[in-house]
């Protein structure tokens, strides 16, 4: 019984952490509630809303058909017709296997229907699909799935059946817009995702260039997003999406687009008022490039330094550090900052990096930006030598010599000093 109630807890846990969860018959639709109005009156609605329902799947497109059968599915459940509704969530699953809903409301079907194992099938299969299962069988992206059954939870509410009011309708149809909004941000999240793949691969030389049509997709997604549902997340995710537009794929220094490197930092400036943006190296990164871009190298700095202030303590995302000594060299060489500006600053923020980043990845870091910057790193060690700071001329060549070692070394080592 222990046991028992063990892997109940594990389970609610586990549904508690889920930011989304499969189904029809858990939507806090009035269709799901105890009725208000009488079993021969509330029988009479179910059955001209499935007729309407009917004619509505003879006119939907292809990609709208399976959340039309769902609700067919859920009203002939609610009408005890439950050889009816299994057919309709099985002709979903066996047209679409990686329909989430599908196997969700089939596994409810079978819970009233007394099969156990085959409700237990049903719930493996949806874990498994939703990336839950220990080992993973399902192909594909778990969140397109989760995008698509959003999407179906959230065109159900539109038919909802039972509303006693139009407050009680308003609030069913905001739920509606809440979830169709959810299944737009896993969408873009998508494109965003599989842009940034493919551009790693162009920049290693293992691919052409990236598809930016998934930046138009991620932006039309997102801006609908902003415009429903304002908010911190959204903010972040449109700012990312108009740098990359800003900028050649490739080339991140090279702007492409001004006006798009323009709105990117006006979405995270809106992102940054939140208390959490204030918070968040990785937004501080992003505008900082986006003001390097433009040419506000001293802004951009600070942006930097503010980025590694807020870094954990072990982190191995030095990209802040590594920006902040290109915007101090950028800076230098533009002579806004003097031979002993630049030597303290650069002292002073390694010496914090060193105490923050494993040596190994601070290590990689220093290599990438000594080999994009060879002239200006030379130029800073004789500054640095008039100085008279030749222990820090010392650990930056040092640096540059173990590149072998710094490539095999394992990236989680920890490490106070060189």
């Amino acid at each position: 019984m222990a046991e028992l109630e063990a892997v109940a807890d594990d389970l609610d846990a586990l549904i508690d952490d889920l930011d989304y969860l499969p189904g029809h018959f858990h939507l806090e639709m009035q269709l799901n509630f105890e009725p208000r109005s009488p079993a021969p009156q509330r029988a009479r609605d179910l059955k001209l809303q499935r007729e309407g329902l009917r004619q509505e799947l003879q006119l939907a497109a292809a990609p709208q058909r399976p959340a039309v059968r769902h609700l067919l599915g859920a009203f002939a459940f609610y009408l005890e017709e439950l050889d009816e509704a299994r057919e309709c969530f099985l002709e979903v699953a066996h047209e679409h296997p990686g329909n989430l809903n599908a196997w969700a409301n089939l596994a409810h079907v079978y819970g009233r229907l007394g099969q156990e194992e085959e409700e237990e099938a049903c719930a493996a299969r949806l874990a498994d699909l939703m990336g839950l299962a220990e080992e993973p069988e399902a192909a594909g992206d778990p969140q397109l799935r989760a995008a698509r059954c959003l999407a179906e939870q959230g065109y159900a509410h539109g038919f909802d059946v039972g509303c006693a009011s139009p407050e009680e309708r308003a609030r069913g149809l905001a739920a509606g817009i809440a979830l169709y909004d959810k299944a737009l941000g896993y969408g873009q999240q998508i494109h965003i995702r599989a842009y940034l793949h493919d551009l790693k691969r162009a920049k290693m030389g293992l691919g052409g260039m990236p598809d930016r049509n998934h930046l138009a997709c991620a932006k039309a997604d997102l801006e609908e997003v902003v415009r429903v549902c304002p908010g911190f997340k959204a903010y972040l995710d449109i700012g990312q999406v108009y740098y990359y537009m800003g900028v050649d794929a490739v080339q991140e220094l090279l702007a492409v687009d001004e006006a798009a490197l323009n709105q990117a930092l006006v979405f995270l400036a809106k992102a940054g008022e939140s208390e959490l943006g204030a918070t968040l190296p990785e937004l501080q990164l992003l505008r900082g490039k986006c003001l390097r871009i433009k040419g506000e190298d001293a802004n951009a700095a600070a942006c930097f330094k503010r980025a590694v202030e807020l870094d954990d303590a072990g982190s191995s995302h030095t990209d802040g550090f590594g920006c902040l000594l290109e915007a101090l060299l950028a800076q230098w060489s533009q002579a806004q900052l003097s031979d002993g500006e630049l030597g303290r600053e650069v002292d002073a923020w390694l010496r914090r990096a060193q105490d923050k980043y494993p040596a190994a990845r601070l290590r990689q870091e220093l290599q990438r930006v000594w080999r994009g910057h060879t002239d200006e790193v030379l130029g800073l060690a004789r500054a640095l030598v008039a100085q008279g700071r030749p222990a820090l001329v010392r650990l930056l060549f040092e640096t540059m010599e173990r590149e072998g070692e710094g490539a095999s070394a394992p990236r989680d080592r920890r490490a106070v000093s060189f």
